[in-house]
């Protein structure tokens, strides 16, 4: 049975919200203001590798919330996130526009604050996995102060604020060692190869999805 949550989440998707939606327009003038100053920079340096980060951090989340709409879809219960409310639109059960938009520019962030000598050490760390580690964590706790917010609901007992294991694991930190993998990669085309593989992927789930739905295999537009 369908919790409340992702039964709220399911009757608002993909539905443009009457009363906040506007805001959606400022944050992609944001998101697209930040990849212009970025595209500039790249084109006068010849340097792609903070925008193909940026990308690269998104593309994963991507990955991410796809399998996660598949857990509830299996389940028929929950997905291992839901974002039912207070949102302008609900993209998948458990990922609406401003998630979308922030993990659109995590990436950039992400790398801004990583040391220009990749074998320096932070704390006795090597400082990308340093890094690595401390968004993670900001982030978690992040992700904790929405739940506790009821923003992001969390149903079962091996994703939760009391036993956050795999939400760091699987919820960010591989995510940034990716991100860290491409933007340190020395040549563009292999940093393009490694992006384009993981939209591949995410779009490619998507396709098999969407074709499923149509054929009645799996519930249209369960997650």
């Amino acid at each position: 049975m369908a919790t409340e949550a992702s039964e709220l989440a399911l009757a608002h998707l993909r539905e443009l919200n009457p009363v906040t939606g506007w805001y959606i327009v400022t944050f992609l003038a944001i998101v697209l203001y930040i990849y212009a100053v970025e595209v500039k920079k790249a084109r006068e340096t010849k340097n792609w590798s903070t925008i193909l980060a940026g990308l690269t951090l998104l593309g994963l989340d991507l990955i991410n919330e796809i399998w996660n709409g598949l857990v509830f879809v299996v389940t028929n219960h929950s997905a291992f996130w839901t974002t039912p409310g207070a949102s302008a639109f609900i993209i998948l059960i458990g990922w609406n526009i401003e998630i979308a938009f922030m993990f659109s520019i995590a990436g950039i962030v992400f790398v801004k604050f990583l040391p220009e000598d990749k074998n320096k050490k932070l704390l006795g760390i090597p400082n990308r996995w340093a890094m690595a580690i401390g968004f993670t964590l900001f982030s978690v706790i992040v992700e904790i102060l929405l739940n506790w917010g009821n923003y992001l609901i969390w149903e079962y007992v091996f994703w939760n604020w009391y036993n956050p294991i795999l939400i760091f694991f699987l919820g960010y930190f591989y995510f940034y060692v990716g991100t860290f993998y491409v933007y340190d990669l020395r040549k563009t085309k292999s940093k393009i190869k490694v992006v384009v593989t993981i939209y591949g992927i995410g779009f490619g789930l998507l396709s098999i999805i969407g074709i499923l739905g149509f054929l009645g295999i799996i519930p249209a537009g369960s997650f």
